[in-house]
């Protein structure tokens, strides 16, 4: 499998962590967003949307959409489950990957802030306003969902993670970039750290991986 994928990229973090996860071998395309790679002609051919990641199947097959993905993951690779075995417990975690990747993540992609910048002409502290803004207001609704929840756990669900968690790391690693402090969202914060503590997670980090800035870089862990 290829994944074609940005450091910086949040969606492409979810795909990373579960194949981590579910222990499946890829090899890593770096697409540079900031140097609009995206938009070259050899990856709009891949995924016409010119948004990441893609991931590449080794028959061809090319997989758009990080929870897409990581459903098909789900389907066809063995390994931990990324959701729960009963129906509800599905539709709660699906629920919180979606107020994530559907609700909060689509207001900060990098082609809404160069619409902000670039066309509505807000300047660098309107559009860290509305960053810090959506970022904090997510992790309210969270915090709210997972705090005092019977099916929370070590985990969002229970005490193994799931395709919530995957979510959850990305938008706090996103909080944390913003300079928002987690102390109002202890639930969150407990969760987030129990995930960043496993290896497939960890290893999945924006700070680790290969087209990370030098400068930026952290050690890798091994998944």
């Amino acid at each position: 499998m290829k994944l074609y994928s940005f450091w910086r990229s949040l969606a492409s973090f979810r795909v990373r962590i579960a194949l981590n996860l579910k222990g499946v071998d890829y090899e890593q395309v770096a697409v540079d967003i900031d140097r609009q790679q995206h938009r070259y002609d050899a990856y709009a051919a891949l995924n016409p949307q010119m948004a990441l990641p893609a991931l590449v199947l080794d028959d061809g097959t090319v997989l758009t959409q990080s929870l897409a993905v990581l459903d098909y993951l789900e389907e066809a690779c063995p390994g931990p489950a990324l959701l729960p075995g009963d129906a509800k417990g599905r539709a709660r975690v699906r629920g919180l990957a979606a107020m994530i990747a559907c609700d909060a993540h689509p207001l900060t992609t990098p082609r809404v802030q160069r619409y902000l910048t670039d066309v509505l002409h807000a300047d660098g502290a309107a559009r860290a306003a509305w960053l810090r803004h959506w970022a904090a207001e997510m992790l309210g609704a969270v915090e709210a969902q997972l705090a005092g929840h019977s099916a929370t756990g070590r985990f969002a669900h229970g005490d193994a993670p799931t395709t919530a968690d995957i979510c959850l790391a990305g938008h706090v690693t996103f909080v944390l970039n913003q300079g928002l402090d987690l102390a109002a969202a202890p639930t969150v914060k407990r969760v987030y750290e129990a995930a960043l503590a496993l290896p497939a997670f960890a290893s999945a980090h924006p700070l680790a991986q290969p087209d990370t800035p030098e400068a930026l870089r952290r050690k890798p862990v091994a998944p």
